[in-house]
């Protein structure tokens, strides 16, 4: 463990430290006010962003990446497609419920729009969307369905209903897609596909077990332009 925080943080520490000194020197250079204790309070909360991602990916490599294997493969060893979808769609679910980016995003568009669109439907939108497709991605997993077949009917679905849906929903629907899998679902999701292909014989962890990431932002998209044209 000691081992892994100490090359989780050098790698965060080389991706922080150049960006750190670079909008120091533009301050500087740049904002006649900003003081010395300005420049103390930004270092002092790089270091904290340095130290918290560091945790964090520490975090998912000692549980969320072992759990999501484990449950991706027992799931698969039950033998029953209604289990698979149930747990997959719960899986994701709550995974992207807990999604830090899913709630930032709803309290931006609910403080922009007011009552129009309200935060907590939002998130449970895009949860229930990222779920619904997670669910399918580990069916086309388990049926051998080429990821190609499911991204071409996903977008479709989109284009479709971009036609239908009203214009202040589009926008918000693919900033929806990309911010449903984040730093805290997107190890899961990954780590659940590779645990399904782990037990499935002649599969390959490579081509069968990634996917998931792409598709649920898929269904984020769908969920929330089916929103607006319901809202409407």
């Amino acid at each position: 463990m000691l081992s892994d925080f100490k090359s989780q943080f050098l790698e965060i520490s080389r991706a922080i430290i150049p960006i750190t000194v670079i909008i120091l020197i533009i301050h500087f250079l740049f904002i006649p006010d900003f003081s010395l204790s300005h420049a103390f309070q930004f270092i002092m909360g790089s270091l904290m962003v340095i130290l918290g991602i560091t945790l964090f990916l520490v975090g998912v490599n000692l549980g969320l990446i072992p759990i999501g294997n484990a449950i991706g493969s027992e799931i698969v060893r039950s033998g029953s497609i209604p289990v698979i979808l149930l747990i997959a769609f719960l899986f994701g679910f709550f995974a992207t419920v807990a999604e830090p980016d899913v709630r930032v995003l709803a309290n931006m568009i609910e403080s922009v729009a007011g009552n129009s669109i309200d935060r907590l439907d939002l998130i449970l939108v895009i949860s229930t969307g990222g779920g619904f497709f997670v669910a399918a991605s580990i069916l086309r997993i388990v049926f051998n369905v080429p990821l190609a077949y499911l991204f071409t009917a996903g977008y479709l679905i989109v284009l479709a209903l971009l036609f239908f849906a009203p214009q202040e929903y589009v926008p918000i629907a693919f900033d929806g897609g990309g911010v449903t899998v984040g730093p805290v679902n997107g190890p899961i999701f990954l780590s659940l596909g590779i645990g399904v292909t782990s037990v499935l014989g002649g599969r390959s962890a490579i081509t069968d077990g990634f996917g998931l990431v792409g598709f649920a932002s898929v269904g984020s998209v769908i969920g929330i332009l089916l929103m607006g044209i319901v809202a409407s």
